[in-house]
């Protein structure tokens, strides 16, 4: 019932957009159930269930007893177990999204989460026990050869191995990680799906009205923005008191597991040292005045005016058409530059469009923003869009397309080998939007056009890499002040984002007091702290890989796609190595950043 419900009001606003966008594709979950109260859900939970049972009689308090082959039986089992489990999660994870509104759709997601906790925990020995082996015991069981391919698998959990907690506090802090952290994420998102924000007499969903920030009228971008900080601002207890929540017990959890800073697990996870982020993130902070500060004054002066106020940061030139893109062109574009570069790469990215892989329009109740879910390698990528016929719409579906690609290449690896580090997450997104780009710029001949087309650009590279590392600082400040100050108010939250907007952004944009709200609609802040320097890492990174690939580094094609279908295998430092690239020189981020400063010089040449 919950899904035939879900496809009508779909098709209802497919329907309504396709005479302006054409029709816009929904994907298919049929793929991976048939429904939510389908037997094949059922069997699979209780199949997985029986595993894990079977799994934890076998192995539980014997891992180090394990000859080498009995431990390589052993992880396969795991791997097959979890991928069963993983599959039914993602099912709820997509259902949940389409529909984040229904409160039928949140009961169904609620308890998958619930069996899946329960699941996880019969199974979270084995984890723990391979982290109290010792090094000589492990090099024994290294010497079977399906324990040597999971080697990388082991690497990444042994990582952990000085921040695990006892077995108990382990199982406790699984079990109470959906009425702990996991409750306040689906506070935020529910919240936020459900906030109505009224411009010109309609009320507006947060993907609607932020689009209209790109409108062409002034008017219509200053009411849009006036209405979000309102609302914003009507809501900033609750946001405040999720932030502040997730803030303690992100500090709690550190504090036990002996993290030195708040940004030290996901460096961890993300298999990159600190002094490389740190490095990345000064070099964009000393960059602010070469970058954000001189384009934001160069198109104040586009405006005829000294300053910008916030609503115009993102507004259309005033040469700038407007022009929309059908559903058809975007996907022809995106395709076509995905082929020029690499027939096998847009080979890939067919199959999305072939098959209901991708949920294109936007609708009251789905989840704002875009991503790619992985799901297992087993089955295949989902993309969620929010498209609106605009040019930034036509990058995110390249930007998503590419992590789609990128998924299918690296699920060879397995379900324990394919999960790459959000570090390198973003870099087949990244390159898509360059490929994209490039294509487009190539084939227009109308220097205005031209001048537009790169002015986005700067724009989409500002917001991937100054806008982001300016988030970055604020997590950082936010949580730092949590630890050492208590709880903090709605206000003072609001006093940090101006403060670290202000310095990344510059003297030429004008801000009014409810932009001081806008800290609260970012889900990746209570999604996954401390994500979001991954999008300047992957800016930078696709920077620098593009120049290599322009000055015709031999077999760059190959190269490229053997990076991508590495999946989760290899660490920066080798991937990157056969481009001559090294993300720990600190020449590294500024070669990345000298391309935006090369775009802005050409802006500026343009006058």
């Amino acid at each position: 019932m919950m899904m035939r419900v879900m496809r009508e009001q779909a098709g209802a606003a497919a329907a309504s957009a396709a005479a302006d966008l054409g029709v816009l594709p929904e994907w298919d979950l049929r793929d991976l159930y048939p429904a939510p109260d389908s037997p094949e859900l059922k069997a699979d939970l209780d199949k997985v269930d029986a595993a894990a049972r079977a799994f934890a009689a076998a192995y539980q308090g014997k891992v180090a007893g394990l000859s080498p082959a009995e431990f390589g039986t052993a992880i396969r089992a795991y791997e097959d177990l979890c991928e069963v489990l993983y599959k039914a999660l993602s099912y709820g994870q997509l259902v949940h999204a389409g529909n984040v509104s229904d409160p039928e759709v949140g009961r169904f997601y609620q308890g998958l989460s619930e069996k899946g906790t329960e699941i996880s925990t019969l199974t979270l020995f084995f984890t723990l026990e391979i982290n109290r082996l010792d090094d000589a015991a492990l090099a024994a069981l290294l010497t079977d050869p399906v324990v040597a391919r999971y080697r990388p698998w082991i690497d990444g959990i042994r990582q952990y191995k000085d921040h695990q907690l006892t077995d108990d506090l382990e199982r406790m802090v699984t079990e109470k990680g959906i009425t702990g952290a996991g409750a306040w994420v689906r506070l935020f998102d529910e919240t936020l799906a459900a906030l109505r924000f009224p411009v010109d007499g309609k009320d507006l969903t947060i993907t609607e009205a932020t689009n209209l920030l790109s409108s062409t009228d002034p008017a219509v971008r200053k009411a849009a923005a006036k209405s979000i900080g309102t609302v914003l601002g009507a809501n900033s207890r609750v946001f405040s008191l999720i932030t502040n929540t997730l803030a303690k017990d992100k500090e709690i959890d550190d504090r036990w597991r002996g993290y030195a800073s708040p940004m030290a697990s996901r460096n961890l996870s993300n298999q990159v040292e600190d002094t490389v982020v740190n490095a990345l993130a000064s070099a964009v902070k000393d960059s602010y005045p070469r970058l954000s500060h001189r384009y934001y004054a160069l198109k104040a002066k586009w405006f005829g005016q000294d300053h910008l106020d916030y609503w115009d940061r993102n507004a259309p030139l005033p040469s700038d058409s407007d022009r929309k893109y059908t559903w058809p062109e975007a996907s022809a574009l995106v395709l076509g530059a995905y082929r020029r570069f690499s027939p096998e790469l847009a080979a890939v990215g067919q199959t999305f469009f072939d098959n209901a892989w991708i949920d294109v329009p936007a609708r009251p109740g789905k989840a704002s923003g875009a991503f790619a879910h992985p799901v297992v390698p087993r089955a295949h990528p989902y993309l969620l869009l929010n498209y609106m016929g605009r040019g930034r719409d036509v990058m995110t579906l390249a930007h998503e397309l590419g992590h789609g690609c990128h998924q299918v290449l690296a699920g060879k690896q397995g379900c324990f080998l394919s999960d790459t580090p959000l570090t390198l997450a973003e870099t087949a997104s990244v390159f898509g939007e360059m490929l994209t780009f490039r294509a487009m710029l190539d084939a227009e001949t109308d220097p205005a056009r031209r001048k537009v087309l790169l002015a986005s650009k700067v724009e989409d590279m500002l917001n991937t890499v100054v806008r982001q590392i300016a988030f970055h600082h604020f997590e950082q400040a936010l949580h730092a002040e949590r630890r050492s100050s208590g709880e903090l108010s709605a206000e003072r939250i609001g006093e940090i984002w101006m403060q670290v907007q202000g310095e990344s952004l510059g003297p030429a944009i004008r801000f009014e007091p409810e932009y001081a709200h806008y800290w609260s609609y970012i889900p990746h802040f209570v999604h996954t702290p401390f994500y979001v320097y991954a999008y300047a890492f992957g800016d930078c990174l696709v920077n620098s890989l593009y120049e290599v690939y322009q000055q015709g580094l031999p077999e760059f094609e190959a190269k490229y796609l053997a990076m991508l279908s590495a999946g989760g295998t290899l660490r920066h430092k080798e991937l990157l190595a056969p481009f001559g690239l090294d993300a720990s020189d600190p020449a590294f981020w500024q070669r990345g950043l000298s391309v935006v400063a090369g775009f802005i010089d050409e802006l500026e040449a343009l006058g």
